[in-house]
């Protein structure tokens, strides 16, 4: 007996952001697959798929927003449900990587929860996992299967383009993202001829305090240009509004930010509309509240790239040529 071989591809999504996977799905021209999604008395959560998944390539959107461990659970179970109704292969799809900020340890007895995400997902049955901009690049070693890395660098770059000029600085807020901001500049310069310089910021964190530093000194020249902070997250943004404030004491004309993804933990925009920040551009990788959308924050989407991803999985082709090499941390 000879089977004609034919694969089948199914997206399902979680309850943390399905505004994203539905525009992921439209972006591919197919629906966004049915999943019965309930929770019980004691906060227990209850998953079953309404459609049979036998044989398919099934891919699981969450993002990880407040509350993180209740929506981390859920794609957990949805990834346990379909392992054992018999899916050929299971994709987390996971925009922001959660606990990525304890990627090792810096002080003794703590946790390398990054690590232990990583654990929970191959645990769970996830032959592959796919995620957007990760904090640090050693996130993909925790993992046995394979890591797909994508990046908003050029959705955010592109952006910028249409409103800097030559002469313009890219800044990093620590001295661990110049990288990423030689990336920034590099991308301008070969995709629209644009030539600025690198600068970044010394700080300092505190130890006994979570979210909190402080910006002790700029390094680069940034006198009477305009600037952009680029970071992979924007937390309680304490971080990036002092960074803007030293900046605009160093003799910045203007000051912009871009980060690929928004926690915008309290009182993060507070923060960010009383300070001399022009604009946040940011994606949704996570859900961002009505509330919390101000008018200095742009919303970029990153479904397209999702999308253009899932389809180079699906059909077995290249992800790295899809971003020109720009996703390697």
């Amino acid at each position: 007996m000879q089977l004609p071989t034919h694969k089948r591809l199914m997206i399902f999504s979680g309850t943390a952001n399905p505004a994203l996977a539905q525009e992921v799905c439209a972006h591919l021209g197919m629906k966004l697959s049915v999943v019965e999604i309930e929770e019980f008395a004691n906060s227990e959560q209850y998953v079953r798929f309404n459609d049979s998944v036998r044989g398919c390539d099934a891919f699981v959107i969450q993002s990880h927003s407040a509350p993180v461990d209740f929506h981390l659970m859920q794609q957990f179970h949805m990834i346990d449900a379909l392992k054992r109704a018999s899916a050929k292969r299971i994709t987390a799809v996971s925009p922001f990587y959660p606990y990525a900020r304890q990627d090792k340890k810096t002080r003794s007895r703590e946790p390398i929860a990054a690590k232990m995400i990583a654990d929970f997902y191959e645990a769970a049955g996830a032959d592959r996992v796919l995620s957007v901009d990760l904090h640090t690049g050693q996130i993909q070693g925790f993992f046995n299967v394979p890591f797909d890395h994508l990046t908003a660098l050029p959705l955010l770059a592109d952006y910028f383009a249409n409103m800097l000029e030559d002469d313009f600085v890219i800044v990093s807020p620590d001295a661990g993202r110049v990288r990423l901001t030689e990336k920034w500049v590099q991308h301008l310069h070969e995709f629209h001829g644009l030539s600025g310089t690198v600068a970044f910021m010394h700080k300092k964190r505190q130890k006994d305090a979570r979210n909190v530093s402080k910006t002790l000194a700029v390094v680069g020249d940034v006198e009477g240009k305009t600037c952009v902070i680029v970071d992979d997250m924007v937390g309680t943004a304490g971080t990036l509004v002092n960074g803007a404030e030293a900046l605009v004491e160093a003799g910045a004309a203007e000051v912009y930010a871009a980060a690929t993804h928004a926690e915008l933990s309290d009182p993060a925009t507070d923060r960010i509309k009383n300070s001399p920040i022009h604009q946040l551009v940011t994606t949704n990788t996570l859900p961002i509240p009505s509330e919390k959308a101000i008018d200095k924050l742009v919303v970029l989407s990153i479904a397209p790239t999702i999308a253009q991803t899932i389809k180079a999985v699906f059909e077995e082709e290249s992800v790295s040529q899809l971003f020109h090499g720009e996703n390697q941390p």
